[in-house]
């Protein structure tokens, strides 16, 4: 599968998923102030924009045909 995120949408994804992460170990710490099942949904959404940032994958990208990766002067990523 061809990288479909971009530079900026990196950055974007890894600033969410840092910040999903801390509010799930919150959480689960008692210092958030939110219900018991927003850390496992936090921390899933956390480890999905790591993910993604880390490979530049993203399959809603894919199955949407969303690409916000620029391709070089060659055509190859």
């Amino acid at each position: 599968m061809n990288q479909n995120v971009g530079a900026t949408d990196k950055r974007f994804r890894t600033a969410v998923g840092a910040l999903a992460g801390v509010a799930s170990l919150a959480t689960l710490a008692g210092a958030a102030p939110l219900p018991d099942l927003a850390a496992p949904v936090l921390g899933v959404v956390a480890l999905m924009m790591l993910a993604t940032a880390a490979t530049g994958t993203c399959g809603l990208y894919a199955l949407l045909g969303v690409d916000t990766c620029p391709a070089d002067a060659g055509g190859s990523r």
